[in-house]
């Protein structure tokens, strides 16, 4: 008769395999933890020019209705968790707004409309002296924007530092 061996055949991983596996995933987290952050606080850069950019048009409207003013003006303002307004009204990062946000500065064909980093802000832009967000009207009714965020944060067509 043959002798007949059997084969046991390893199941499951080494210690030395499952210690490489956890340093790969440790590495990975260490280069891409740092890149999300810098994704959120370009995404949040990014919706506050939108976020005050869409009061533009109130601002327009009101312009060209005469409705110039302090306090004439409603500028349609929903509140934002991540931006304080600061020009032509005023409301904080994360209040819920209750009634109009009217103008509490006259308005004017060269005006602005400003905003700093607060509340729910990334901390990049939450510095010491917030960072900001401002539309600025021209005489001829064209609007720039501007940014004090760092450049690679600001998006196209609304310059950082």
């Amino acid at each position: 008769m043959k002798n007949i061996q059997i084969n046991h055949a390893q199941k499951g991983f080494t210690l030395i395999e499952l210690m490489i596996v956890v340093a790969i995933i440790g590495i990975l987290a260490a280069i891409a933890i740092p890149q999300y952050q810098n994704y959120i606080a370009k995404s949040q850069v990014s919706r506050a020019v939108a976020e005050l950019g869409a009061l533009k048009t109130a601002y327009e409207a009101c312009l060209n209705d005469g409705k110039t003013a302090t306090g004439e003006c409603d500028l349609g303002w929903t509140g934002s968790n991540i931006l304080s307004l600061s020009a032509p009204a005023t409301s904080t990062a994360g209040t819920a707004v209750t009634t109009a946000v009217t103008n509490t500065s006259a308005l004017s064909t060269t005006g602005t409309i400003a905003g700093s980093f607060a509340g729910d802000a990334s901390a990049t832009l939450q510095p010491s002296t917030a960072l900001t967000v401002t539309w600025t009207r021209s005489d001829l009714g064209s609007w720039t924007c501007a940014t004090t965020a760092p450049d690679k944060y600001a998006p196209s067509g609304c310059p950082g530092v």
